[in-house]
């Protein structure tokens, strides 16, 4: 499940800096990045690696 959460965190990442780079999805890639850095803490707090 956790390896799970952090493919889901990378894809956000990526997301937002396609959209960052692009302007093509407005505040939305923001929450997705916003959302990606919530799930590696969570990973990170609970004591696995990232």
């Amino acid at each position: 499940m956790n390896s799970i959460l952090y493919v889901v965190a990378v894809i956000l990442v990526i997301g937002w800096a396609l959209g960052f780079f692009m302007y093509s999805a407005g505040g939305i890639i923001h929450i997705l990045l916003v959302l990606a850095i919530i799930a590696i803490l969570i990973n990170v707090i609970r004591g696995r690696a990232v």
